[in-house]
């Protein structure tokens, strides 16, 4: 029998058919009696997580521990009716059951397992205790990577509800952690009620109030006096590049929580409200400005739960995880100008202001109609906020409205790129911008779902099915703080003349989603469960004028698999599963590639500077340098809407992997398990764009269409990309598409309003996206009177062209539209490991209870690298669209990178991952917790996070040349000159020492 809902649990087994099995659960005074059928087995659906007592014919009862997404197996048998003569109950310990009626790869975390182990108090870093989990790049807020997956593949719920931020899909609902009564990591072989998701899955339930009352609150301090730092940055040369050491974070987080009966077995409440206050200190160098960032974050939640009667069950939850982020930005200096390491904070320069979070409301509806039969309703909406906007300390007020064709108003971003500067530093043009880049006021997101679930238990097969949708929209926008960007350089042999860039977007976007599923597990024998589920997923992205651009229906999942109760007995399972996991687009893909957007280069003579801004003043518009034309519209944009039927293939089909899994789990004593899992994905379809218009030209003169009016106005030689212009508005400049399969695009060649369609063939667009994970876990839970130990080993390999939604080689967020298949030569030397590919993994945590006061715990994970590549430049035609985003490196001008040393400038291609690997990291946590015996419900706890302070580098400069094709090199810290090669420099670290207090007290 598959594993329950993501908000419940079972209990099954089998007893003398006709015996009435009665369970309970003490605090709550739920209850529930079912007959046992005629083949001996029962089964309570659909249960909310906790503890329970079952019994047979009214005799004594057993207890019996009810967690989300498992079911828990007590077999009655042999025996008269106040006899429990073969018993199995797993879950009443501290580590996870042998489910042996699921086929699923999880871990359970409960509240009070996470907080005896030393580990940050979020969901990422309890999702990363689990088998095959590892942390994806900085980039992306250091979120969990499952399988191989991009980060950016996973989907997060809270109580049945979806709290994944589908704009990006990097980001999920912060729910208060206090609030949390276990966490569920789904890493594979989930059944056809989850989809969206080619990662993991990550399933909270909250606490709840009980009979008995209970109140309490804790605070948590990390102070940054015990905090140590991030190693400072040198260059090849062992100059000094970045300074981290006076860098500081102090972090202190305050709960208070209460919980009980409004009305004793009938009507429950809970609620907390949870303060945290993370302030940051970041002096950066001489050349950028340092921060003083103060975040808080006033989280509260609140739980209803209605025991309307022994078979109906209402409940209601609410949140907020709403952050505001403040950060003031000051000019940094120098001690002097031989000790760059000792950096001081000078003008205050302004404040940015960020707010992210919002409220969510859920209503969940449990029915218990019959002895086999369970329906249930959700009903869910959610607003999350992603607000910025920044002031100058004179008083400008740097903004975006999110119109386009609207500038954004305050500081302009300034560049000064002249040759003189370099020789004459105090030249350089200076400005007033706080960031380059400034979203909205009014971004937000916000979510309505509605599901129906039911389940069946028909004899031998408890078939379970259901519809979800899910409708995500997004208010969303980007612009040039100022609303441009200003570039002194040297433009016609001259330094007097100055370029204007002008970006924005801006656009209300949506996603709807729906979903069908229908599941059917088969007990052909009384230990031999046989899996079926079918999923048909319908996605519907919509632009900013609420048009469709891009629909997949009913996308078909199967899903196959087995679990084999070796013994009878749940002491040994041995179980596998095949399915399809499909992805859908997220909504940041269409306020720039389906909506209006702007993005124009203007070139201007000067005769002065804003002494404020340091923009220029007395201007005079010239022809452009490039094309001779006053105006270019970069990647034609011209601010206007583009017809939604040009965005995406004809032929476009849903990204989707398939999934393998063979394992087995043993119990080897009454206190320890082992298990094994072989684990194979194979990526079959990805989305991307490709922003390739050389086979869309080459089309259009096939079919007649010359440049007098067409897309290309110039130049006449249409074979150097590099140099041509896209002038018609009706052009859509990138197309999503399959990688590997014939793009059919719809086309306006000749700029009359009417769209023709040219077939471009998959080889001509590029290769196949392929990413193939394989993986070996071994995995271990054990637990003693006084201590448990869980633990895993994983040894894996991931290798492909393309890491999926994002990626983590140069930290591109653009979920789904990344560069990787923008052109053909993008391509080039592309297929190796890939960034999360870390060969080796070693997890082992757990507690030991020394006495009834005092307790330790531990945390040790050993980690293998991610490989390293070498960017560089490639010569030949359209190589200066992505300067050094290549893999190609030229080792005629450096003999340290790797390549095959044949010398042609520009061309040694290194393949993916073939440059080395970083380090092998380990972090070893541990905490000491002290329950006086004189003050019942008082804790004190210390945990020690990375007690070894372990600093190998994460993450480093991939980038072996500049966008010119020379050794990468940047400006010296002190003065901007040139410096060593910076390939392979450390750019982030694993996370220093640090020591957080707690003191609790819980009544």
């Amino acid at each position: 029998m598959q594993a329950q809902t993501n908000t419940a649990g079972a209990v099954t087994g089998r007893a003398t058919s006709g015996d009435t099995i009665t369970i309970s659960n003490p605090a709550t005074g739920f209850s529930r009696t079912i007959t046992v059928g005629a083949d001996g087995s029962y089964r309570f659906s659909q249960l909310p997580t906790g503890q329970y007592q079952i019994s047979r014919n009214g005799a004594a009862p057993r207890n019996v521990t009810v967690n989300v997404g498992s079911a828990a197996n007590i077999d009655f048998a042999g025996g008269d009716a106040t006899t429990l003569d073969t018993v199995t109950v797993v879950g009443t310990g501290a580590i996870n059951p042998i489910d042996v009626s699921s086929v699923e790869s999880t871990t359970i975390l409960t509240a009070e397992q996470i907080a005896k182990i030393p580990v940050a108090r979020d969901t990422t870093s309890v999702a990363l205790l689990a088998p095959g989990t590892v942390r994806g790049d900085a980039a992306f807020g250091n979120l969990a990577s499952f399988g191989g997956s991009s980060v950016a593949e996973n989907q997060y719920f809270f109580n049945g509800f979806n709290i994944t931020n589908t704009f990006q899909n990097l980001n999920f609902v912060q729910v208060p952690f206090e609030a949390i009564a276990e966490q569920q990591v789904k890493t594979g072989g989930y059944g056809a009620e989850f989809g969206r998701s080619t990662g993991g899955v990550i399933n909270q339930i909250s606490k709840r109030g009980t009979n008995e009352f209970h109140a309490g609150g804790n605070i948590f301090w990390s102070p940054a006096s015990l905090s140590e730092s991030l190693p400072d940055q040198y260059d090849g040369d062992g100059n000094l590049v970045g300074v981290n050491s006076s860098d500081s974070t102090d972090t202190w987080t305050a709960a208070v929580w209460a919980g009980g009966a409004l009305v004793k077995d009938r009507l429950f409440a809970y609620g907390l409200i949870q303060y945290s206050n993370i302030g940051t200190d970041a002096f950066g160098n001489a050349s950028t400005k340092s921060t003083v960032a103060g975040n808080k974050e006033p989280k509260w939640l609140l739980k209803l739960d209605w025991n309307i009667s022994d078979n109906h069950i209402l409940e209601f939850t609410a949140l907020s995880d709403k952050r505001k982020i403040e950060t003031d930005y000051y000019d940094t200096v120098t001690a002097s100008a031989n000790d760059p390491s000792d950096p001081r904070r000078t003008t205050y320069r302004g404040t940015d202001y960020s707010e992210f979070g919002g409220e969510n409301y859920i209503l969940k509806y449990t029915g218990y109609i019959t002895d086999n039969f369970t329906l249930s309703v959700l009903a869910g909406h959610g607003e999350s906020s992603r607000s910025n906007y920044s002031v100058t300390e004179t008083g400008i007020v740097n903004e975006y409205n999110g119109e386009v064709g609207v500038p954004a108003s305050g500081c302009p971003v300034i560049v000064d790129a002249r040759p003189s500067v370099a020789a004459t530093p105090n030249l350089r043009r200076t400005g007033c911008t706080l960031s380059n880049f400034l979203g909205r006021p009014d971004a937000k997101d916000s979510r309505d779902q509605y599901r129906i679930d039911a389940e069946w238990q028909l004899g031998d097969h408890l078939i379970r099915g259901g519809v979800d949708i899910d409708n995500f929209e997004s208010v969303a926008g980007q612009s040039y703080s100022g609303g441009a960007v200003w570039r002194y350089g040297r433009y016609l042999g001259t330094e007097s003349i100055v370029r204007k860039r002008v970006f924005q977007s801006g656009a209300t976007v949506a996603v709807d989603q729906r979903a069908y599923y229908l599941e059917d597990s088969w007990s052909i024998t009384d230990n031999f469960v046989a899996y079926l589920g079918l999923r048909w997923d319908t996605f519907d992205n919509k632009n900013g004028a609420g048009q469709t651009y891009v629909k997949i229906d009913n996308q078909f999942a199967p899903r196959l698999g087995f679990s084999w109760d070796v013994f009878g007995d749940s002491t040994f399972k041995v179980f596998g599963n095949a399915g399809r996991y499909a992805l859908p687009l997220t909504a940041t893909v269409a306020v720039r590639g389906a909506s209006a957007s702007l993005f124009s280069e203007q070139f201007y003579t000067y005769t002065g500077v804003d002494p404020v801004t340091g923009a220029p003043t007395g201007l005079t518009l010239i022809n452009n340098p490039n094309n001779g034309r006053p105006i270019r519209y970069l990647n034609n944009e011209f601010g206007v809407g583009k017809d939604p039927t040009s965005i995406a293939s004809e032929n476009l089909k849903p990204m989707y992997q398939d999934e393998y899994i063979l394992g087995f789990q043993k119990q080897l004593t009454d206190n320890f398990s082992l298990g094994v899992r072989a684990i194979h994905r194979d990526l079959k379809q990805a989305i991307d764009d490709q922003c390739d218009y050389r086979p869309l030209v080459a089309a259009g003169l096939a079919q007649g269409f010359t440049a007098d009016g067409g897309i290309f106005i110039e130049p006449a030689d249409k074979t150097q990309p590099s140099d041509m212009a896209v002038y018609n508005p009706g052009f859509a400049f990138c197309h999503m598409y399959n990688p590997g399969e014939d793009g059919i695009f719809n086309v306006d060649f000749n700029g009359d309003g009417v769209l023709e369609q040219a077939v471009i063939p998959a080889d001509v667009l590029g290769p196949k996206a392929k990413r193939k994970y394989t993986a070996l876990e071994i995995f271990w839970e054990g637990n003693w009177d006084r201590w448990f130990l869980q633990g895993s080993y994983t040894f894996a390999k991931s290798i492909g062209n393309t890491e999926g939604g994002v990626k983590s080689d140069i930290g591109q967020a653009d979920t789904g539209t990344t560069q990787d298949f923008d052109y053909p030569e993008l391509m080039i030397g592309s297929y190796g490991y890939l960034p999360n590919d870390r060969r080796h993994s070693l997890k082992m945590f757990g507690n030991y209870e020394i006495n009834d006061e005092w307790s330790v715990g531990a945390n040790y994970i050993v980690q293998s690298g991610r490989p390293i590549n070498c960017f560089g430049f490639l010569g030949g035609a359209n190589t200066s669209h992505y300067a050094n985003g290549y893999f190609s490196c030229n080792l005629t001008q450096d003999a340290n990178l790797p390549g095959d040393g044949a010398g042609n400038n520009g061309f040694d291609i290194v393949p993916r991952g073939t440059a080395g690997r970083l380090p092998w990291t380990q972090t070893l946590d541990l905490n000491v917790a002290y329950k006086p015996a004189w003050a019942k419900g008082l804790q004190f706890k210390v945990d020690v996070f990375n007690v070894l302070n372990a600093d190998k580098a994460i993450t480093v400069v991939e980038q072996g040349e500049d966008a010119s094709g020379n050794p990468q090199a940047g400006g010296n810290f002190q003065n901007g000159n040139p410096r060593a090669n910076i390939y392979k420099m450390p750019t982030g670290w694993q996370a220093p020492r640090s020591v957080r207090f707690m003191v609790q007290y819980d009544f």
